[in-house]
C-alpha cells in the first residue's frame, strides 16, 4: 500500500554493522511510495555500498559535503529543504553526540542543522555504549531539541553480548515514520513551508 506517496524521506546511515538493515528499510520506504534519498556517512560506506542503496532507492546516493556536482545547488541545503522527514538508521553513539551538540563536519550533520523537517533517530550500538552516561545525556538533549528517538531493541548484539542496542526492525521504523508524518509534528525548528 502506497502510504507515503508524495513524501520525500532522507535516510541517513551511520557507521555501524546494523547498516545492513537500512537497505531493507530503504526498500520498504520506496515500496510505500516515498521518494527516498540516502546520505551515506564515510563510516557507513565501510558496511554498505552506494550501488546497493542507489539501486534500492532509485536515486543517486549522497556521500560528500563538498561534491562538485551537487554543491552548485548547495547540496546539503537542497536536501534539507526537500525533506518531509529525515530518518537516521543506524544512529551511532558518534552521530547522536554530534547532533546533540550541533556539530556539523559532514554532509549528514550539515543537513540535520539545516532542515526544518522532523528527524527520527534509530540508535544502534553496543549495550555498554548505549548505557553510557554520555550517550544517555546526549539522547536527553536530542529530545529537548524536539527530535524523535526510537529506543533500540534488546537481544544478541553483533559483538556477541546480550542487551539493549539492536537497531529496530525496518517495519517498526517504517511504522514510526508514518506515525510522525501523520501527526505532522514539527522538527527542532519551524516546519518548512512548500513553495
Amino acid at each position: 500500500m502506497k502510504t507515503l506517496t508524495k513524501k520525500t524521506i532522507i535516510v541517513g546511515i551511520g557507521g555501524g554493522i546494523a547498516a545492513y538493515k537500512t537497505c531493507e528499510l530503504v526498500r520498504r520506504l520506496v515500496k510505500a511510495g516515498a521518494d527516498v534519498h540516502v546520505i551515506l556517512t564515510q563510516a557507513a560506506n565501510q558496511f554498505v555500498t552506494p550501488l546497493t542503496l542507489q539501486t534500492l532507492s532509485q536515486n543517486p546516493i549522497h556521500t560528500d559535503l563538498f561534491d562538485i556536482t551537487q554543491e552548485q545547488k548547495i547540496g546539503h541545503i537542497a536536501l534539507a529543504t526537500r525533506a518531509d522527514l529525515i530518518v537516521i538508521a543506524p544512529a551511532t553513539a558518534d552521530l547522536i553526540a554530534k547532533a546533540a551538540h550541533g556539530l556539523a563536519n559532514d554532509l549528514l550533520t550539515n543537513v540535520l542543522l539545516a532542515t526544518r523537517a522532523p528527524v527520527l533517530f534509530c540508535p544502534s550500538m553496543n549495550v555498554a555504549m548505549w548505557e553510557h552516561r554520555a550517550t544517555q545525556e546526549n539522547l536527553k538533549r536530542l529530545k529537548k531539541l524536539k527530535y524523535h528517538v526510537m529506543n533500540p531493541a534488546s537481544g544478541e548484539l553483533a559483538c556477541g553480548t546480550e542487551g539493549q542496542g539492536r537497531l529496530c526492525e525496518p517495519q517498526q521504523i517504517l511504522d514510526q515514520s508514518q506515525q510522525i508524518l501523520d501527526i505532522g509534528q514539527k522538527g527542532p525548528r519551524i516546519k518548512k513551508t512548500r513553495q
